[in-house]
Parts: structure tokens; sequence; C-alpha cells
């Protein structure tokens, strides 16, 4: 086989379509647009949003002020800062996402839970949640307490 010999497979290469030019080019008078009506006209179509009677897309989409989608994957935590613990435990105790939904400091226990670092804290805890900031971790282990995180219930 040689440079010449070589060729496209028949059929995969086709002429374009020269539309509106003459009757015996199969495409003449109309030029495949139909009679009359809005997509029969040179420069149809209207403003670049019109939709023809629908409502515009963009007006479909659920924006209010720019706020976006709501992510379907987003995670909401039950937010516990230290001092809300600092109020609710004594030296030493347990807190864990059972304790606190005893302690009425979750909002809905479904969620996991993240501890947060406002406040102080002057005696240690136990914590063991789903998530914890660096703030509060360091202010929790400088009172002389541990920390454990626990993966999310599934």
């Amino acid at each position: 086989m040689k440079l010449h010999d070589l060729m496209p497979n028949p059929g995969s290469k086709k002429n374009r379509k020269r539309v509106g030019r003459g009757i015996s080019a199969g495409q003449g008078k109309t030029a495949g647009r139909g009679t009359k009506g809005q997509g029969a006209r040179a420069g149809s179509g209207g403003h670049l949003y019109r939709q023809g009677g629908n409502l515009p897309f963009y007006r479909r989409l659920p924006f209010m002020r720019g706020q976006g989608f709501t992510p379907i994957d987003r995670v909401e935590y039950n937010e516990i800062n230290l001092d809300q613990l600092a109020e609710a435990f004594e030296t030493n105790a347990d807190v864990t996402p059972d304790t606190l939904q005893e302690a009425r400091l979750l909002r809905d226990p479904r969620n996991p839970v993240v501890v947060l670092g406002r406040g102080e804290l002057d005696f240690a805890l136990k914590v063991r949640v789903h998530r914890i900031s660096a703030g509060a971790r360091a202010k929790i282990e400088a009172a002389g307490g541990s920390v454990e995180v626990i993966e999310p219930a599934a």
C-alpha cells in the first residue's frame, strides 16, 4: 500500500448540502425551511433568551438573589460550641451525640455533630464527635480533655 492508495471508507464522506441554489439542487426555493412562519424568516428567533411562549430558562432556575442551587450532597451539621459544653457537662464527662441529645443541644439528632471553638473550657471532657475545629480541639486538649473523631452513621 502506498500513500496514493489511501482513501476514506465508502460512504464516510458526503458533500455538504448547498441549500438555496436552485430547484435542481434538491434544496431550492424554500431551502428546507418550510413555507412561511417564524422559522422561514431571516434573522428569526427573537432575542437570545426567547423560548416562544415558554417561561424562559433563566426564569425557571431556582436563583434568588444569586444563591443558586442547593447542593444535593450537602452535609448539615449540628453545631455545638465550647461554651455550651461548659454549661451542660461536668468534669470528665463523656460528650457523644447521644449525651448531647439528652442535654437537648442538638437541633436534629439525625445530622452529624461538629464542635466549634467559641467560648472557654477550664475542665477536662472526653469528646467523641463527627467533626471538630482545630481551635476547639486545642482548647479541649489544653484543659486536659481528649478528642476522638467518629464516623457518621450512614
